[in-house]
């Protein structure tokens, strides 16, 4: 492996139709010669992060919280939920994935969502991505993703039905412009 993608978006090339990564935008959380993990940014789910809470019996009566969805993740433990965020505040598993960017898996964070101890941004997630030694490099190599640093604009403030469009302008591209079809010249 040349270098870690780590702190980079995945972008989801037209041709990859897969159900579970079609149009997708992936942040990657970590990426070595081990294999890579990321999040779907931009697949939010019908579930707000009120329910979730009600479902985990954390008390937030923030009324910012009521309207914000919970995003899928990725397929792999779909159950575990995940935070990415902007604010180096250390809750119980927090970890810095970049200078601004840190991913907190521990639910001390999901009681300070919407009051003055939030993270100015933040996405919560429900399941992640990865990929096993190699296979992140052999779906590049195949032309199933497009790859690009990330930018906090992309990742916390575009919405998420403009996020796969605004990740590839990063890269200078109209990606309705691609074709579905791939290859090598």
């Amino acid at each position: 492996m040349d270098s870690s993608l780590q702190n980079h978006f995945l972008i989801a090339m037209p041709s990859l139709v897969d159900t579970f990564f079609y149009r997708t935008v992936i942040y990657i959380c970590e990426h070595d010669d081990q294999g890579a993990m990321g999040i779907i940014i931009n697949r939010p789910t019908p579930i707000t992060l009120t329910e979730l809470l009600t479902h985990f019996e954390i008390s937030n009566t923030s009324e910012t919280i009521v309207n914000t969805p919970v995003f899928f993740g990725g397929p792999v433990q779909k159950n575990q939920g995940m935070v990415l965020h902007n604010s180096d505040t250390e809750w119980k598993n927090t970890i810095k994935i970049a200078d601004d960017v840190f991913l907190t898996t521990s639910t001390d964070i999901l009681k300070d969502m919407g009051t003055d101890k939030s993270p100015e941004h933040a996405l919560v997630s429900l399941g992640y991505s990865s990929w096993g030694a190699g296979q992140l490099e052999q779906e590049i190599a195949e032309n199933s993703w497009l790859t690009v640093d990330s930018n906090d604009d992309v990742l916390f403030k575009t919405p998420a039905d403009k996020q796969w469009h605004a990740a590839a302008n990063l890269l200078g591209i109209d990606i309705n412009l691609m074709s579905n079809a791939t290859g090598h010249a």
